[in-house]
């Protein structure tokens, strides 16, 4: 599968309202159809995922009236990787009176995407914010407070104003019991039926709309047909196709690419975030990468000693020998550039040779100066669990020498093409959070994506999902009808594939390969001779798979290395999308970094003449090349500029 350059943009109508942005979202609720609440009982929406975009709009939706199932690929809700998320969720609130508001929210999200998103939608995401949060804490969220009962707020990446809400550093956990505790009400009621432990493994298209899915039941095998008038996807990222991520090692690419294959775009495929703290990798054995919180470099300095392969302990080195390397480098912003800009100075510093630890491949992360300037106390209530995991993992004591950190690839800004209606191009099927592309551009800021999946849930689809159902005629569907029976019998004999192989790899293997091979040649950087190289070997390596893996057992019971072995077969396909999205952006922006399109001081360096669209690729058939459909991002409010945090 190669690319192929297509002209034609006409089947991608973002539906964005005109007139002023501030008043854009408004004026689009009152034009989108309604549905009577004594009807809305009479439509069904499918939920794929339960994080914080899916158990949101699933709550939202059953409160509303409608009837609603959602799929969990876990045992419960509370297991999405949502739960992961540490450092806080971004609201435009300005309780510090330090400058904030809706349109600087707007701003430095645009900005700090490196202008690849589209306006419209960012400006809506920064005016429902201040609504999320209220929500929450309605919801029960324990945010901290100030001591005179305020909620507090710390800063993140990208921004020079304190935004962010945060809950220690479990706030994805937090959130997600608020929304969970939101949904389990619908289920109770009985207007939400939960079925957990499915897999999708296809959408059902009927005269052309999304109309149901088929599952696999994770714990029997068996195949199941859902039928209903609107699909909901909300199955998150695609960053586990590197294999070591700080993602669940359930995040997968299937439902998204499987969506792919029915017609809906996939857009930006290479747009994917490296996060700066993590920590680093210590040994083959891993199978992935833990996140330590953005939230951490408000009080902890990163540095790397002045002299290269400096072997005394961190204490040994005094200040004037240290290199407080984004402070020197980016004296506005500091240690609070964003993730891009952090990852990259950190690759260059240990590339160059400065790099601290066993394998070189690390910086440091010192919270020396915050602990004699607050206390340690201090710094407990603010990072306590964090440091404790550090502890936990390192068996090193972070109050005591600096962590080590290093980028990891954390989320993805790509993911399905959507309109403002968060629908994709397969009517019927909506797209809500990371699986869908809409508002980070380039590269995320910390701290929006809790923002963005409870958006798009709480705030957005319940208006955009009632338009579809009030204006699409919508003819009763059986799961018993011949597309449903169709659907079943490819995700079927995909399976039974895949088992017959009978070679004598790993599906493991396979997955650390890929993972390897993407990190390597379209990771931290990428360039022409890097990325031809990778798709070669991406080819040879999914033919050998279908020709060498082996899974043991059968399909008729709980076989996780069946499931594993189906969303390696989706990573390699949707691997080479990923390297030819790559290939033809030639520029630098955000988390696609060109080695051919840098500044002499190392800086990314964009392209807006050429390249100054969203790339949405179309699948035009296994084994046909991807054709790539182009959306122009206009800027009416936010000129583009080289992005400096200096």
């Amino acid at each position: 599968m190669s690319a192929a350059l297509s002209p034609p943009t006409a089947r991608l109508d973002a539906k964005c309202p005109g007139g002023p942005i501030e008043e854009r979202w408004d004026k689009h609720r009152f034009d989108l159809k309604l549905v009577n609440p004594a009807n809305k009982r009479k439509f069904h929406a499918l939920v794929v995922g339960t994080g914080l975009a899916g158990a949101s709009a699933a709550a939202s939706l059953a409160e509303l009236g409608y009837r609603v199932t959602v799929f969990c690929i876990q045992d419960s809700p509370r297991r999405a990787h949502s739960i992961a998320a540490q450092g806080g969720i971004n609201a435009a609130k300005n309780y510090p009176n330090d400058g904030d508001s809706i349109y600087r929210l707007f701003y430095d999200t645009v900005k700090g995407g490196d202008f690849r998103a589209r306006e419209s939608n960012v400006y809506r995401l920064a005016q429902v914010s201040n609504h999320i949060i209220d929500q929450c804490v309605a919801l029960g969220v324990p945010f901290a407070r100030e001591y005179g009962g305020v909620l507090a707020n710390r800063s993140f990446g990208g921004a020079q104003v304190s935004r962010t809400f945060y809950a220690r550093g479990q706030t994805g956990q937090q959130l997600l019991l608020g929304a969970y505790s939101a949904l389990m009400r619908h289920v109770g009621s009985g207007r939400v039926q939960l079925c957990a432990r499915r897999e999708m493994l296809d959408v059902v298209v009927v005269d052309g709309v999304a109309r149901g899915v088929v599952c696999r039941n994770l714990v029997s095998g068996a195949y199941e047909r859902y039928a209903g008038d609107a699909v909901l996807l909300c199955t998150g990222g695609y960053g586990n196709v590197f294999y070591l991520s700080t993602n669940a090692k359930a995040c997968n690419v299937t439902a998204a690419w499987r969506a792919h294959k029915r017609g809906a775009f996939f857009a930006n495929p290479c747009f994917t975030q490296i996060h700066p703290t993590c920590i680093p990798v210590s040994g083959a054995y891993q199978s992935k990468l833990t996140l330590m919180s953005e939230s951490l470099r408000n009080d902890g300095r990163v540095w790397v000693p002045k002299q290269k392969d400096d072997a005394r302990p961190p204490s040994a080195i005094p200040d004037e020998e240290r290199d407080y390397f984004l402070e020197r480098r980016y004296p506005s912003f500091g240690n609070l550039v964003p993730r891009d800009v952090a990852s990259r100075a950190a690759k260059e510093r240990c590339d160059a040779g400065y790099g601290v630890g066993r394998t070189k491949l690390a910086v440091y992360l010192d919270f020396r100066d915050a602990l004699r300037r607050d206390g340690s106390a201090a710094i407990r209530e603010k990072y306590g669990n964090l440091l404790q995991m550090y502890a936990k993992i390192t068996a090193e004591d972070p109050y005591q020498v600096p962590m080590r950190i290093y980028p990891a690839v954390h989320y993805t800004m790509g993911g399905l093409w959507v309109d403002y209606n968060l629908e994709s191009t397969l009517p019927g099927l909506f797209v809500l959070g990371e699986a869908n592309f809409s508002d980070h551009g380039a590269n995320r800021l910390g701290a929006s994506a809790l923002m963005q999946g409870l958006a798009d849930g709480f705030f957005i689809v319940p208006y955009t999902l009632g338009g579809h159902f009030a204006g699409r005629k919508l003819a009763p569907v059986s799961a018993d009808q011949k597309e449903f029976v169709a659907s079943e019998q490819a995700a079927r004999a995909r399976t039974e594939r895949i088992l017959a192989v009978g070679g004598a790899r790993t599906v493991d293997s396979f997955h650390r390969e890929l993972g390897r091979t993407m990190w390597d040649l379209c990771g931290m950087a990428r360039n022409a001779a890097g990325l031809a190289k990778a798709k070669t070997h991406v080819r040879a390596l999914r033919a050998e798979f279908w020709e060498n893996v082996r899974v043991p057992a059968d399909g008729a019971r709980l076989n996780q290395n069946l499931e594993h072995a189906g969303r390696v077969a989706d990573f390699l396909e949707f691997a080479e999308l990923m390297i030819d999205d790559a290939t033809q952006r030639t520029e630098s922006c955000g988390g696609h970094f060109r080695e051919e399109s840098q500044t002499d001081d190392g800086e990314a360096r964009r392209d807006d003449e050429h390249f100054s669209f969203a790339a949405a690729w179309e699948h035009r058939g296994d084994g046909q090349p991807a054709a790539l459909h182009k959306e122009p991002l206009t800027f009416e409010y936010v000129k583009p500029s080289q992005r400096s945090y200096q």
